[in-house]
């Protein structure tokens, strides 16, 4: 184990900085979880222990399902997802193996809970991303067990940045409202939950920052979560800045110094989801994730129940426009109702409009429910489907959709080949929509779970604009917008570079609209364009956000 860092003045750890902002306060930990063995005194009857352990289960998801009424958004989607888990029987079954075979209660649980994780962790991807929520729910059950206090957020009283080796969907979805005002991690990615959860809240964030485990508690840190960086004992002078800044720009639609219009849309998974963006200035939806709909079935929904969801999330948004992203499922995002078989690599599997091919009736039943949603609110529609890979199944999908009444039809861009071919793509669509998390992805062959890969699925990295380059240069040839609707749309200084390789319309959460919609507003199209010149002749990813940056100070 490395030594703690004890001359603290003038040291910088650095990580990746996924939620922006800059905020300066003492280091505090995230509360352990209570620790269990083997050698703890074992209960006399396993099947009595086996009862407490499926209650405690029980009300472990019961806790989670409450947080999830108090909490809004994809925090609430998530706290659902994970009371879910909680009560998958064959949970409680493995631990009542562990107790039969003779293990203490609390250690039967933790058993149980590392065996599934183990088989998470063989399957990669977005089920491996799922361990620490496994983890937390057998940490609260132990907690339940044991009658011991709930592992959890830090409260002392003053503003707090919280160090931890990672956080669960129930920590995350805690903070706000509390004393946490930065985070830091040494693991995750950027499109790990604390990552996203962290960006939706608003607070600065840096993950994937292993020297931050040597910090000691108390330490005074200005966190950084736009450059990654964590200074450790900062000068007086050293300045904090706002997650959000520039609150007077943020009304109004978005543009940039000369006037050029970019739409600023928002990113929603929920009904509850689109009540309250539709409250906010933005334009409209530019992703409507509708596998978040139904994260618990079981059985797959009818066309009534998804027409009338999609029916009230197009009433909430009025005239403004609202993209819809049909299923995107299978492979490493599995659902219930759509079985797929295991796969030896899922995130290279059959998932989004790939599984149309062994169920197309799962598209057929989505795209009539988006059209009778579309004539009960009285309004068009906008539908492109995920994964898409050539021109063939662009215009398979466009055909499909269009069958039903949909008139507006795009698709996603978000592996290489899509990208490269962007422009016999447009041929048959009337818009596309960049993913850029999946881009990267699949552009660096780096899976986007991991934090230790963190470094390529950067989304400054050179390649990556590249291939944002080459879908604008064919939106532009063919006098068709191009959205962007991944992580990188949230990022301000990234959202010009976007714009300046073509980008007509940006989507993110709503609390990263102001500082976009600010940082548009300094820049003319032309700055956009020569802005983007020279972050791709940058030879990585530091090298072009520094390019950025530097251009941006001497236009200030």
């Amino acid at each position: 184990m490395a030594a703690p860092i004890t001359a603290v003045a003038a040291r910088v750890v650095a990580g990746r900085g996924v939620s922006p902002g800059a905020v300066r306060a003492p280091l505090v930990r995230l509360g352990p979880p209570v620790v269990t063995s083997p050698d703890d005194p074992a209960g006399v009857d396993p099947a009595a222990e086996a009862r407490r352990v499926r209650e405690a289960l029980t009300a472990v998801a019961a806790d989670l399902e409450r947080r999830a009424r108090n909490a809004e958004g994809v925090s609430a989607d998530v706290l659902t997802t994970t009371a879910a888990m909680a009560l998958d029987p064959a949970l409680a079954d493995a631990a009542e193996r562990h107790l039969a075979a003779g293990a203490p209660t609390g250690h039967a649980v933790t058993l149980a809970v590392e065996e599934f994780c183990g088989r998470l962790e063989a399957v990669g991807g977005y089920l491996a991303e799922r361990v620490a929520d496994l983890r937390d729910i057998g940490a609260r059950t132990v907690a339940q067990l044991t009658g011991l206090t709930m592992p959890g957020i830090p409260a002392p009283g003053y503003p707090v940045v919280m160090a931890a080796r990672d956080l669960s969907p129930a920590d995350t979805a805690s903070l706000p409202g509390g004393d946490v005002v930065g985070l830091l991690t040494e693991e995750g990615g950027p499109t790990s939950h604390t990552a996203i959860l962290a960006r939706a809240l608003g607070i600065p964030a840096v993950v994937g920052c292993p020297a931050s485990a040597q910090i000691p508690e108390g330490t005074l840190v200005l966190l950084d979560g736009t450059t990654g960086t964590v200074q450790l004992a900062p000068p007086a002078g050293a300045a904090a800045v706002p997650a959000t800044s520039a609150p007077e720009a943020a009304a109004g639609p978005g543009h940039t110094a000369d006037g050029t219009p970019v739409a600023l849309l928002s990113n929603i998974g929920t009904v509850a989801d689109a009540e309250l963006a539709a409250m906010t200035p933005t334009e409209g939806v530019g992703l409507f994730r509708t596998e978040f709909l139904f994260p618990k079935r079981a059985d797959r929904p009818t066309e009534a129940e998804q027409a009338a969801t999609y029916a009230a999330v197009l009433r909430a948004f009025g005239e403004r426009r609202v993209v819809v992203r049909t299923l995107d499922a299978g492979s490493d995002k599995p659902l219930p109702f759509l079985p797929l078989g295991p796969e030896e690599n899922p995130a290279l599997g059959v998932r989004g409009l790939r599984t149309a091919r062994a169920h197309p009736e799962v598209l057929d039943d989505q795209l009539r429910a988006l059209a009778a949603a579309a004539e009960a609110a009285g309004r068009e529609l906008d539908v492109m489907a995920p994964m898409v890979s050539t021109a063939e199944e662009a215009a398979r999908f466009a055909d499909r959709a269009r069958g039903f009444g949909l008139s507006r039809v795009g698709v996603m861009i978000e592996v290489p080949a899509a990208a490269l071919r962007a422009r016999e793509l447009l041929d048959v669509v009337d818009f596309v929509s960049i993913g850029t998390n999946d881009l990267g992805q699949y552009v660096m062959a780096a899976d986007r779970q991991s934090g230790a890969l963190g470094d390529l699925l950067d989304p400054w990295q050179p390649a990556l604009l590249d291939l944002v380059a080459a879908v604008g240069e064919a939106g532009r040839a063919a006098g068709r917008p191009v959205g962007v609707c991944g992580e990188a749309a949230a990022d301000p200084l990234l959202a010009a570079v976007l714009v300046g390789l073509g980008a007509t319309s940006l989507s993110t959460a709503a609390r990263a609209r102001p500082a976009v919609h600010a940082e548009l507003a300094r820049f003319t199209r032309l700055d956009c364009l020569r802005l983007a010149e020279r972050v791709r002749s940058a030879r990585g990813a530091g090298a072009a956000r520094a390019a950025a940056r530097a251009f941006r100070d001497e236009r200030a």
